[in-house]
């Protein structure tokens, strides 16, 4: 399947906290989304590898997704290297993405910055014919996306440019919700961490709050980019 929009995330629920509203937003527009999520979030304070993965397929679900797989590198301790690069460019080529989504450049948690440097070299990589891949013994053919960008994660970024999401605000926080062992979620059997507490939810709440105030709405996502970005039209800016 072609995707018009890819999102690369390192953990499950990583799309959701950072893009989810640009994702529904998408979907809306007849566009043609999906994810590919990294890691299974093994090393995870909370849950399991069975109810993540249920909780993404809940969450996929109420975004309206296309595709969602997970390429299952380990949470931690994957490296920038080129077996791990050669597993993305598999899903590169595999959706043919117009734009790619990808973590955001650095945070609080290592594995996010380090996961934006393994996609991107990816992304390059993906679209040399001479990097050679297969799946299920078919060659690929070599892909590039127009347009790379990453999401805004726990740490704040000054975005290069912000999407309006404030119809779909209400949305974004029932994909984010859907992950129940992680967020706003007491529980007596398992420990309170640094996202469970209902504190973090509001903050996400807040921070976009925050990006749509710089562009007039009530709700935005901002997003990083590695080149400057042109448009063809100035009145399409606001």
């Amino acid at each position: 399947m072609k995707l018009d929009l890819l999102v690369l995330a390192v953990h499950p629920d990583d799309a959701e906290l950072g893009c989810s509203g640009s994702i529904i937003k998408h979907i809306a527009q007849g566009k043609k989304v999906g994810i590919v999520d990294f890691t299974q979030g093994e090393l995870g304070t909370r849950g399991t590898i069975e109810t993540r993965a249920a909780e993404a397929e809940a969450s996929s679900k109420i975004m309206g997704l296309h595709a969602r797989e997970n390429i299952k590198i380990r949470d931690g301790f994957f490296k920038n290297d080129e077996e791990h690069q050669l597993e993305v460019v598999k899903m590169v080529r595999k959706y043919q993405p117009e734009i790619i989504l990808t973590n955001a450049l650095y945070d609080r948690h290592p594995d996010h910055g380090r996961a934006s440097e393994l996609a991107n070299d990816a992304i390059f990589l993906s679209g040399l014919r001479r990097v050679q891949t297969t799946v299920d013994g078919v060659e690929q053919q070599p892909w590039r996306p127009r347009l790379v960008l990453q999401y805004i994660q726990d740490t704040y970024i000054k975005p290069d440019i912000i999407v309006d999401i404030s119809e779909q605000m209400e949305q974004k926080i029932a994909a984010i919700r859907a992950f129940k062992t992680q967020f706003d979620s007491p529980s007596e059997d398992e420990p309170q961490t640094y996202i469970s507490t209902p504190g973090f939810l509001q903050s996400v709440i807040a921070r976009a709050r925050e990006m749509g105030k710089n562009i007039g709405a009530e709700y935005g996502e901002g997003f990083t980019s590695r080149k400057l970005l042109g448009v063809d039209n100035l009145f399409d800016l606001r």
